[in-house]
């Protein structure tokens, strides 16, 4: 049949039916139970019953008629119903019933004669072939009922129902995006990587003249929220290409073979609509090594999709316009097929944004909300080093909720400034009653931790502390922001980080004379550093250069699984140097808290009236100090202009 002929009416018929095998089931059964009335039923051609007697025929008379029959005893019993009358003749050989219309308010005088003439009668209630046919159907309706509702929800689990489990059309998100380029920020070196995938798709011919070979597969990798799926809608958005966006988690059913079968439907479909991009989110889920079954064989619904995935993924050629885009925050794992050229040939990184990344994306981000000529980017961008950009944008989308909640016109830097502490350290809990015991121990250990940051080589920079308390349990917390992303860290940077960590706990014994259980996530965190300076880093003496634990699954801040690999002997050696290690730095953090008593003293007063300072007030009081008791200056921005000038 050409492609623009119409098909005939019993093409359609069959579809309906075939689309709609329970409908068709029912419909043909209420027709059998229908015919089988009308031929078999009571009422049917075998003749009446009146009071359990068969009769052979049925005959219609007068009502004078019937007592005239009844009067002759030419009648052996009566039944009376609703609207009509039907009696039995006596004749054995040729037994005839009798029916008529009753006449209302002769039923006494009916009555009396049948009495008179000692005929049997009795009552019946009218029934006719619909009523009683619709009486034995009706339990049968509600349990099809019940049956289709159930099917339906499970088609709808399972994109395709039981008779059509396999088919990926409701699983698949196919649309034609309207995302560019210009909406996607912070990731530069990643869409100048899949641009000649857009060029491909808009003039694939003029690839295939030169025998260029596009890649079949390109995988973004990236962690949670750096935009992984926005850039693959960007690429389908200038490309104006279908784009058919589905999760891998969909493919896996507990039916095993339904993931294999929707791979080959989804695959079918971007080929019609070719060119195309598919769009494979967490390809993880069903992309995982195959080898990580071990002895137990894995997980075969899984394999088979992998198989099948693979399969398609070599069933078309380079020249067929068709792109492959995947994303996953686990590359580790995935299964090396998987990854070898001619599936996914290209690996892009799609990293978190660096300093100016941060400023892009936040411009994106606010260029519909309203703000005050007070806003500064540049500011936000560096009090969120080492966010995402979906981190970055439900900041501006706090901050206009916040400003709103104000009932202000436009947003503030203020609104940003506090979106910022909510996205790092929590909500504010300022309903949170701490008595002045308390609010004192924390006032001190924040201000250990400000001052250490602020006079340690290494150390990030205080941008605000506050006695307020935020999230779950912090009662306090001080805010240290870098000036950059770090990928790498020295030594002496380690070093000033436990240093800081110690400060707060520190501070409380200088200045209060008792510790608290303030400090337990500061020491965790100073044991876990010191910890991986032995380990993995060989920055230590007691095991020199020597790799002690590995790290595994730890791709982008992923989970860890380290396999111990050393003696007892050398245990014990670690602890030591961890415990002399944590003793010398708190030694030298409470010397330093020691010679800036009257800084510290500073700061607890102005936290105790204001609850919040920041890192400029910080470091004026630290100045201040310094400058009337004539020491040498530690505040790493002062050094820095002294080195400059």
């Amino acid at each position: 049949m050409a492609d623009n002929e119409k098909p005939t009416p019993s093409n359609k018929n069959d579809n309906f039916f075939n689309k709609n095998p329970l409908l068709a089931f029912a419909l043909f059964s209420i027709a059998v139970i229908m015919l089988f009335k009308v031929f078999v039923g009571d009422e049917g051609s075998f003749g009446s019953k009146v009071n359990g007697n068969q009769a052979t025929r049925t005959q219609e008379v007068s009502y004078a008629e019937l007592k005239n029959l009844i009067i002759s005893k030419k009648v052996q019993s009566v039944e009376i119903g609703q609207t009509s009358i039907r009696a039995l003749g006596s004749d054995e050989v040729a037994r005839t019933a009798y029916t008529t219309r009753r006449i209302l308010g002769e039923d006494t005088s009916l009555i009396t004669l049948l009495d008179t003439q000692k005929i049997d009668y009795s009552g019946f209630n009218e029934t006719n072939w619909f009523t009683e046919m619709f009486g034995w159907l009706f339990p049968f309706l509600i349990i099809i009922a019940i049956w289709m509702f159930f099917a339906g929800r499970m088609q709808k689990s399972m994109g395709g129902g039981i008779l059509g489990m396999g088919s990926s059309k409701k699983l698949v998100n196919s649309e034609k995006p309207k995302t560019k380029f210009d909406d996607v920020a912070g990731v530069q070196e990643a869409k100048e990587e899949v641009q000649e995938i857009v060029d491909f798709l808009k003039s694939p011919g003029r690839y295939v003249e030169l025998g260029a070979k596009i890649p079949k597969g390109v995988l973004l990798v990236g962690s949670p929220g750096t935009g992984k799926t926005l850039l693959a809608k960007a690429v389908a958005g200038e490309a104006e290409v279908p784009f058919f966006s589905v999760s891998g988690s969909s493919f896996i059913e507990m039916f095993v073979g339904v993931g294999a079968a929707r791979v080959r439907d989804l695959f079918e479909q971007a080929k019609r609509d070719a060119p195309s991009i598919i769009f494979i989110d967490e390809i993880d889920a069903i992309g995982k090594s195959r080898a990580a079954g071990g002895m137990m064989g894995g997980n075969d619904e899984r394999e088979q999709t992998l198989n099948q995935l693979l399969a398609e993924m070599d069933g078309f050629g380079t020249d067929t316009p068709v792109i492959i885009l995947a994303a996953t925050n686990r590359p580790e794992i995935l299964d090396p097929a998987l990854l070898r050229p001619g599936r996914f040939d290209r690996q892009v990184l799609v990293d978190k944004p660096d300093y100016q990344g941060r400023i892009d994306i936040l411009n994106v981000h606010i260029k519909d909300v309203k703000k005050d000529s007070d806003v500064d980017l540049e500011e936000i961008a560096r009090l969120t080093a080492g966010l995402a950009g979906a981190d970055l944008a439900n900041i501006i989308n706090e901050a206009a909720l916040l400003a709103g909640r104000k009932n202000q016109k436009t947003v503030r830097l203020a609104d940003l400034r506090e979106a910022v502490e909510r996205g790092i350290a929590g909500l504010s809990k300022k309903s949170r009653r701490i008595d002045e015991k308390e609010k004192r121990i924390v006032a001190y250990h924040e201000s250990g931790h400000a001052l250490l940051a602020e006079t340690t080589k290494g150390a990030k920079k205080v941008a605000k502390v506050s006695i307020v308390p935020r999230g779950l349990a912090a009662l306090g917390y001080t805010l240290n922001t870098p000036e950059e992303n770090k990928y790498l860290m020295q030594r002496h940077e380690l070093i000033a980080e436990i240093d800081v960590l110690l400060g707060g706990r520190a501070a409380e014994e200088v200045f209060i004379g008792e510790i608290s259980t303030g400090a337990a996530n500061d020491l965790e965190r100073t044991t876990d550093i010191l910890k991986s300076m032995v380990q993995m880093y060989g920055m230590s003496d007691v095991a020199g250069l020597m790799v002690l634990e590995k790290q595994r699954n730890s791709f982008l801040g992923g989970g860890m699984s380290q396999a111990k690999e050393y003696s007892e002997k050398m245990s014990e050696a670690m602890d030591n140097f961890i415990k002399r290690t944590l003793d010398e730095r708190y030694s030298i953090v409470k010397e330093r808290l020691e010679e800036y008593r009257g800084a510290i003293e500073k700061m607890v007063e102005l936290l105790y009236s204001k609850e919040n300072i920041t890192g400029e007030q910080v470091r004026a009081i630290i100045e201040v100090f310094e400058d009337e008791n004539n020491i040498p200056t530690k505040l790493s921005s002062k050094k820095e202009t002294a080195q400059e000038s």
